[in-house]
């Protein structure tokens, strides 16, 4: 109540009580709302996410109609396996050389699970079966091209599998490459903890001699091939060697040969074209990515430096000098020669804008620092629409303070431009790419694999943190759902 007192309204305890609680209630009434608004339901279809975004028709637009169809059906011819084989996935401690051993996971008793190779034009058979993964496990055949069922996104593509069960995929190879697996459930974790392995695509016959180098950390420990310190390739004086690098931990990691030139092959899977040597310049790969190494070792021997490891290319017993690493990165908007693109960016039908920022607010009630996608924040981000044969182009643009490696499923995309700089070099084609604070890049790609497809940050505590988006066809649909045993990041 009030009372008037010398010539002014005095308050009484009791008033100022109340007005302190409705200025507090004022306050926190927006932020509760937030707060109510951004929980998510115990399970939802990912086609119930965000905001569809059509992107901006180019003038070649069109839709094709007819009826929908599940990602389930989307799969494989069923012929007999060319390749066929079991992984048993474990939770398991890792001996790593005589240091600490790591409480993680395996595939067949090992980490990084076996190396999988297959020919161009193969049907390859993997049988997951989870034996004491507690979470439950997926298998994501990172940068393969592989029909939608068989992509490995718990919630979307499959249901996790639990200890206990199993799951088949099945895939034709009909791309030759360095790519890897790994799984995508609860994949900030469990990728870490080691459920991994390299996979390999070959022209029939193979393509010489070639030596894999998965580079991954455990525990802070860096390792190639889940051993610690460098890995020793005896060569003759002068033999070419195929070094197929993977990256598979969730930053960029700089590369550099010490004792020799190489020629940079291949990216992501995709062989450049008439590439050049390149001597005292550094190639950064990017979280998730790959490269193709040929290297003439000398009779003095070589290093491939991976920051703080190494392959080691040479005769026995040569001991070649480690270096620095050089002031030049190799740029790949330049290097090597132009080719002809199987489509034309320019006619693209489908435009989209991939904007990263960053911003406070709420996530399934959780206060922080969030990863937007133009804008908005998980699960409220866009869907991007589109139909099959579509001819895609995106901008993508980083607004956030930090680097991303973005990584589309299904598909590789050619970039075009970056920072409006045009590329000039070979046709650049990624599924991984590594996007700095401040930078832009214009890629397009072909819509030719129909499904539901994430494309996420492949450093992969950020994807756990909102930096997911998809690239849906027009007509495609899921019976899964994402929450209960289902976390696909």
């Amino acid at each position: 109540m009030l009372r008037r007192r010398a010539g002014r309204v005095a308050l009484t305890g009791r008033t100022r009580t109340l007005l302190a609680v409705a200025a507090t209630l004022a306050a926190l009434g927006p932020l509760g709302w937030f707060w109510q608004a951004s929980l998510l339901p115990s399970s939802y279809s990912v086609l119930d996410m965000g905001q569809i975004d059509p992107g901006r028709p180019g003038p070649a637009a069109h839709q094709h109609g007819g009826p929908a169809i599940g990602v389930d059906q989307l799969i494989a011819d069923d012929g007999p396996a060319d390749v066929a084989l079991t992984l048993i996935a474990r939770a398991a401690t890792i001996p790593l050389g005589g240091g600490p051993a790591f409480d993680g996971y395996t595939f067949n008793g090992t980490s990084p699970g076996p190396t999988i190779r297959a020919e161009l034009g193969q049907l390859v058979e993997v049988r997951l079966v989870n034996e004491s993964v507690p979470a439950g496990i997926t298998l994501h055949w990172h940068g393969v091209d592989v029909p939608n069922a068989a992509d490995g996104v718990a919630g979307v593509t499959q249901d996790t599998v639990r200890p206990g069960a199993e799951y088949t995929y099945r895939f034709r190879v009909n791309q030759v490459g360095t790519f890897w697996y790994h799984s995508h459930q609860v994949a900030h974790e469990q990728v870490a903890r080691g459920l991994f392995g390299a996979l390999v695509i070959t022209p029939p016959g193979g393509v010489g001699r070639d030596e894999v180098a998965a580079v991954h950390l455990y525990g802070g420990q860096r390792t190639i091939n889940g051993q610690p310190g460098d890995l020793r390739v005896d060569t003759a004086p002068g033999e070419r060697v195929r070094v197929r690098l993977i990256n598979t931990d969730n930053g960029p990691m700089p590369i550099w040969v010490s004792g020799a030139s190489y020629r940079l092959l291949a990216v992501d899977g995709s062989e450049l074209h008439e590439p050049g040597p390149v001597d005292g310049t550094a190639l950064e790969l990017t979280a998730g990515a790959r490269a193709d190494l040929e290297i003439a070792a000398p009779a003095a021997g070589a290093r491939v430096e991976l920051s703080g490891v190494a392959v080691v290319l040479g005769p026995p017993g040569t001991a070649p000098t480690p270096t620095r690493r050089p002031d030049r990165d190799l740029d790949l908007l330049t290097y090597g020669a132009p080719a002809a693109l199987p489509f034309d960016p320019a006619a693209a039908t489908r435009s989209f804008d991939y904007v990263i920022g960053r911003r406070p607010g709420f996530v399934d009630g959780l206060p922080g620092m969030w990863w937007t996608i133009n804008g908005r924040m998980y699960p409220d981000v866009p869907m991007f629409m589109v139909s099959t044969g579509d001819i895609v182009r995106m901008r993508v643009r980083n607004e956030s303070g930090e680097v991303h490696p973005m990584h589309l499923h299904g598909h590789h995309a050619v970039v075009l431009a970056r920072d409006g700089v045009p590329a000039t070099g070979s046709p650049w084609w990624a599924d991984s790419l590594n996007v700095r604070d401040g930078e832009t890049y214009d890629i397009a790609f072909r819509a030719d694999n129909p499904g539901l497809w994430m494309d996420h940050c492949h450093q992969l505590k950020h994807a756990a943190e909102g930096l997911v988006a998809h690239v849906m066809y027009e007509g495609v649909t899921t019976p899964y759902r994402i929450g209960g045993p289902n976390v696909p990041e």
